[in-house]
């Protein structure tokens, strides 16, 4: 259960993306000048580019800056959250050379 949660987690926003992309071209390519940016989102900031389609039509002004936000930490937080389980462990070096 524990590794289906974790693969929900990582793949979850890249497949959604993806899926969105293919259902509304138009909102991305208005979102994202070029093709580029919304494919980099896609593999190193998934929540984040998620964040970000569904508060540009706006604007990002006010409150959008704190789903940003919520998006950056999620991301950061995916790729760190292993990192504090590794030092508890005593047969995990700490201290690599």
């Amino acid at each position: 259960m524990c590794c289906f949660f974790v693969v929900l987690v990582s793949a979850g926003p890249r497949v959604a993306s993806i899926i969105w992309w293919l259902v509304q071209p138009i909102r991305w390519s208005l979102a994202f000048g070029s093709v580029i940016w919304p494919i980099l989102g896609i593999i190193f900031l998934p929540w984040t580019t998620l964040f970000y389609l569904i508060v540009f039509p706006g604007g990002v002004v006010g409150l959008d800056l704190l789903w940003l936000g919520i998006g950056v930490v999620a991301d950061v937080a995916s790729y760190t959250g292993g990192a504090a389980r590794r030092r508890d462990l005593s047969y995990y070096p700490a201290n690599l050379p």
